[in-house]
């Protein structure tokens, strides 16, 4: 992926991780569409950033997808990039089944679901521009299992291995698939993760994706320093340990 003159819609991008790249992308010379649920929010970012574009979206919705990619495509018919952000974590205990299965379920439709009905919705036009890019998002999460978070887990599991297929699949076309693999990082995923203090500083992470993307552009995995050591724990053979040390550090992890 280039890391200029791109025209970006990156839906569940208003807070956290999502903003941020939004504010890198837009400041690297990006045209950024930036889309949430909250009319409100949207519309004070709108004006708190000026030159962003913002569309209403709920991403656990097909209705509002279309309807959303509707609106994208007549307004930014140049768009060429897709990045999925939206995403919900929230602990659940499997000991209590009636407590873990409507976050399961919801889990599930947002993280996999979600992004699977997004790119649906865009592949058609992606396909026809003559340069595109897919930026998926994973997490360090699905290499390595917090166990306060199944669902979480299996869902950024999910993604990873959908972006390894459908790369596979579009191979030859003018769509790239890149899958950027945050590691914990300082937002409100969940409560209290913005003072985690195990967590990657948010500014500290986007910072270093962005100069991952401006030196590697034609990387498929972004993947700053700290997501490593779940990442690759299973290829060095120290899978255990990094699952005995994430649960025991991060109880909170992204």
């Amino acid at each position: 992926m280039q890391i200029s003159g791109n025209t970006v819609f990156i839906p569940g991008s208003t807070s956290g991780i999502g903003l941020a790249l939004a504010l890198a992308l837009q400041a690297a010379g990006n045209t950024v569409i930036v889309g949430g649920r909250r009319a409100d929010l949207l519309e004070r970012i709108g004006a708190d950033h000026p030159g962003l574009d913002t569309v209403r979206i709920d991403t656990a919705d097909p209705a509002s997808i279309e309807a959303a990619a509707k609106e994208v495509l007549s307004r930014h018919p140049d768009l060429n990039v897709l990045i999925p952000m939206a995403g919900i974590m929230r602990a659940e205990d499997w000991r209590e089944p009636e407590g873990f299965l409507e976050t399961a379920t919801a889990t599930i439709t947002t993280n996999v679901f979600g992004p699977i009905r997004l790119v649906a919705a865009f592949i058609e036009h992606l396909r026809a521009r003559p340069e595109a890019t897919i930026m998926t998002v994973s997490s360090g999460l699905a290499f390595a299992p917090l166990k306060a978070t199944p669902s979480y887990n299996a869902s950024k599991a999910a993604i990873h291995m959908l972006s390894e297929s459908i790369r596979l699949q579009l191979a030859g076309t003018s769509v790239s698939v890149v899958e950027l693999e945050p590691p914990a990082v300082r937002t409100a995923l969940m409560p209290g993760h913005e003072d985690n203090e195990h967590a990657m500083p948010l500014e500290e992470f986007v910072t270093e994706v962005m100069g991952l993307l401006e030196s590697r552009p034609d990387a498929t995995e972004v993947q700053v320093e700290r997501v490593k050591f779940l990442r690759y724990g299973e290829a060095r053979g120290d899978y255990d340990q990094v699952v005995a040390t994430l649960n025991a550090t991060d109880p909170h992890g992204e």
